[in-house]
Formats: C-alpha cells, sequence, structure tokens
C-alpha cells in the first residue's frame, strides 16, 4: 500500500470531524451550529500561531535555548541541540501546518462564499482575503527558515497526498510577490475582520503596515545572496510605509484565565517545573555593557551578583538567577513583530547602502530606544551614548543589540544570528552537533517514512538532511 503523508492524514481526519449532516432546523442546536464562520477560524489561527511562537514547551518549541537565551537545569538534552528525542520537527511541521495553515485556507474559502453581512461590502471581502494571506505568508517564511525547502504550492490540501517540497529560494520569491500585490490590494478606510482580529482589531491600515514591514523582513535575508532583489524590495516597503512607532507592533493580547493565557505562563508558573535559567551568553553580553534592561528581563542575584546558568550543563535553579517574573505573568502579551524590530532592518539596510530614509546610526538609535521604551525601561539616551553604532563593524554592532532588543522571541534572534554571525554563541558542551549551533532543523520523522519521494528529493536539493546545512539565503 502507497505510504500517505502524515499531514494528508491528519488534515483528512480535521474535514471529516468536522461535516456533517443537513438536520431539520428543530434538530439543530442554536448554541452551537454546525457551520463554522471564518472568522472563528482566522481567530483560531491567530491564537495556534502565537501559542506556538510563544510556547517554551520543548516538545514544540526550543528557540530560547537554540538562541541562547536560556538554559536547562537538569534536561539539558535540548539545550544541546536534541530535537529528535521529542520529535520537535514533527510537532512543529504538524502546528503549522495543521493547526495554523489549514484553517487559515479553510477561514478563506468561507469568506470566499459567505453573504456580506451589514455594511460589508466586496472591498471588505477582499481586505480579508488578503490579511489571511498575510498571516499564512508569515508562517511560510518560518517554514523555510526552520527547514529549508518545505511543501508550498502543494501543502494543506487533500489533493495532494504526498506534496512536493518547494524549493526555498523560489518560495521566498513568490512571498516576496505576494506581498507587494496585497500592499496594494488593501483598502484603509474598510472593513475586515473587526474584533475577530486579536492582533489588529481589524485594522487595515495597521495590516499594511505590517505586510510592508513582513516585505522588509524577508527581503533583507536575501542580502548577502542576491543584493539586488533584496534592495529592490527593501525600498519598495519602506517606501509603502512600514512600523513607524511601538503603536504599530503585532502583539497577541492574552487574557488571565487559562486557557487564554499565554504559554509562557503555562509552561513556567502553572506547571510548578522549574525547567528554564537564563544563560551566560546573555546575560554576560548585558552584563559587559552594563545594560540597564537586565532588571527587566532578569531576577534575583546570588550575594549581589547576576548568576547565569552555564549554557548547555546542568544547572541547578537555586544556585542562578532567574528569568524576570513579569515575563511569566498570564497577560505577558504575544509578540509577532515590533517596531524595534523594524529598525533593526531598516539600520542593516543603511549599512549596506540601500535607500531607507535614514542613516544607519538612525535607525540603530531608533531600535534601541524603542527596546528600551518597550520593556519600560529609562536611560536609553544614555545607554547609547556608551554602546554607540560602530559602522566599521556593523554586524557585530547590530547584531549584539538585535539579540538583547529580541528577548523572549527565540525564534527572530536564531534568525538573526544566522545572518549576521553575531553575538558570539557559547559552545554547549553535550551538543549532538559537536559544538556549533544548528543552522536548520532537520526535516519531520513521519515525513521520511509516509512521505518518502518528496522528503528524499528535498534532502539532496539543500544538500543533505543535517543540523548543519546553510539554508540558501546564509551564505556565511
Amino acid at each position: 500500500m502507497k505510504k500517505i503523508s502524515i499531514l494528508f492524514l491528519v488534515l483528512t481526519s480535521l474535514i471529516l470531524g468536522s461535516c456533517t449532516k443537513n438536520f431539520e432546523d428543530m434538530n439543530t442546536d442554536k448554541k452551537n451550529p454546525s457551520k463554522v464562520d471564518a472568522a472563528f477560524l482566522f481567530s483560531n489561527a491567530e491564537k495556534e500561531l502565537m501559542d506556538q511562537i510563544s510556547s517554551t514547551n520543548v516538545n514544540l518549541n526550543v528557540w530560547k535555548l537554540f538562541s541562547q537565551y536560556w538554559t536547562e537545569t537538569t534536561y539539558t538534552d535540548e539545550a544541546n541541540y536534541d530535537i529528535v528525542n521529542r520529535t520537535i520537527p514533527d510537532n512543529t511541521f504538524r502546528t503549522y501546518y495543521v493547526y495554523v495553515l489549514k484553517p487559515l485556507e479553510e477561514a478563506k474559502a468561507l469568506v470566499g462564499k459567505q453573504e456580506l453581512v451589514g455594511a460589508e461590502t466586496e472591498v471588505t471581502r477582499q481586505n480579508k482575503i488578503d490579511i489571511i494571506n498575510i498571516l499564512e505568508i508569515y508562517v511560510y517564511h518560518n517554514l523555510v527558515n526552520i527547514f529549508g525547502d518545505v511543501p508550498y504550492t502543494e501543502a494543506v490540501s487533500t489533493e495532494f497526498p504526498n506534496p512536493k517540497y518547494d524549493d526555498a529560494a523560489t518560495i521566498y520569491a513568490d512571498l516576496l510577490d505576494r506581498l507587494d500585490t496585497i500592499s496594494n490590494h488593501l483598502v484603509a478606510n474598510d472593513m475586515s475582520f473587526g474584533g475577530a482580529d486579536i492582533f489588529y482589531g481589524g485594522d487595515v491600515a495597521a495590516w499594511k503596515k505590517f505586510a510592508n514591514s513582513l516585505r522588509l523582513k524577508i527581503a533583507i535575508n536575501l542580502a548577502d545572496v542576491d543584493d539586488a532583489t533584496a534592495k529592490s524590495n527593501v525600498e519598495a516597503a519602506v517606501t509603502a510605509g512600514v512600523f513607524t512607532s511601538g503603536a504599530d507592533n503585532a502583539l497577541f493580547t492574552y487574557l488571565g484565565n487559562t486557557p487564554n493565557t499565554n504559554p509562557l505562563y503555562e509552561d513556567l508558573v502553572l506547571s510548578g517545573r522549574k525547567d528554564f535559567v537564563p544563560a551566560n551568553t546573555i546575560m554576560d553580553l548585558m552584563e559587559s555593557l552594563s545594560d540597564p534592561r537586565m532588571d527587566y528581563y532578569f531576577q534575583d542575584k546570588i550575594d549581589g551578583e547576576w548568576a547565569p546558568g552555564i549554557y548547555g550543563a546542568s544547572n541547578a535553579y537555586s544556585n542562578s538567577s532567574h528569568i524576570n517574573d513579569a515575563i511569566q505573568t498570564a497577560n505577558f502579551p504575544g509578540i509577532l513583530m515590533t517596531y524595534s524590530e523594524v529598525e533593526f532592518y531598516i539600520a542593516e539596510a543603511a549599512a549596506r547602502g540601500y535607500n531607507v530614509g535614514q542613516t544607519a546610526e538612525e535607525a540603530y538609535k531608533a531600535a534601541v530606544t524603542a527596546s528600551f521604551d518597550f520593556w519600560g525601561v529609562p536611560g536609553a539616551a544614555d545607554y547609547l551614548e556608551s554602546v554607540p553604532y560602530d559602522a566599521n563593524n556593523w554586524k557585530e554592532s547590530i547584531g549584539n543589540q538585535a539579540y538583547i532588543a529580541f528577548y523572549t522571541r527565540g525564534f527572530v534572534a536564531y534568525n538573526e544570528y544566522r545572518r549576521l554571525d553575531f553575538p558570539v554563541m557559547n559552545v554547549a558542551p553535550d551538543a549532538v552537533t559537536g559544538g556549533p549551533v544548528p543552522t536548520r532543523f532537520t526535516y519531520p520523522i513521519n515525513e521520511q517514512t509516509l512521505n518518502a519521494d518528496s522528503y528524499y528529493d528535498a534532502a539532496a536539493a539543500i544538500g543533505g538532511d543535517d543540523l548543519l546545512t546553510k539554508l540558501f539565503w546564509d551564505k556565511y
């Protein structure tokens, strides 16, 4: 019997599970309608995406470890880059494709055929479709940056039980083209999802800024391998309008009650576990710079001194400094993108000679200041006097400060480290790589067995399914 991709099996089960017979009105439960609304699917996809990004459950998300923000206390497998034991790639693949992308595709199909309500117009319908597409693009961008070649043109469709893996560079090009089109499509003075949109409350103008900022984010990744494409897209994105203040931040509002709390609260507080402490990589860097954000990121000095955990080693929780309580609160926001992040990309673009309306130094200062503002830390101007932008070593200057600013956002920091090669990471003592930080995830084990032809084609195309195989944009 021909083997079928695990994604196909899961997607099929979800579809069959959602099918209902056409009962007469008298047999229909009005409080639990069988028809799922597109807005509900969209909201749920937003939450699934943000939960995956925010979580520190090592079965789902190890990026705070790979970025060396945190390290483990007793069980150190993941800090030493073992992602096979807990089938982390499989879980990541499943979450993105089944629990985020599939609902978004279903929402898009429903939007296309649902009747307009109240003051909605055909422009409203198109706005909704464009916003769904923006979120899909964000997800595919993440998937490429995690694995390399991934299913794209044949993904999340029961027509393709064994989806092919598309070339990562080709996916990138299509994502950029789609964002260009979407930015021109969106009509800011019309409506979209309203309150069902947890990120922006249906504010189309905000989504347009997010789309342009995402285009900037994707394009700057190409700078070392395709400078012309990177430059044209970066400049076009900035011209079209990216984030210009913290008011533009894409944040997910978590609530104080389960199951709507930040996953960090569930993982670190409700669990009662003491599995993580801040790592020496970030704490040593910040301490060397006398960075005042340390008091907002961490807590509990030992004998008056910060006591970071040694990355990759066993660390006694009671003998270490800890993650700040503020980060562990139930309603700590999920962070999809920030103004600080955008300014760091602009700073890099300016350093590369792109026309982005600011000098690299101006954008660097704006990025650091925005980070201070986000965390409510005073003294940004004084700090910048002591840690000025260094044009001769711009990768180090931007890389180190972006790393500090992106704290808690492990995957974003890991992505920047792969591109800029800063900060200097510590060597995990028992790393399965032999020492280096991995440059990608290996493909899911289930794909190797259930979608073997596509898997082997993809593995060969990227140069081998190995933790140290570099992605197409990771030139140095």
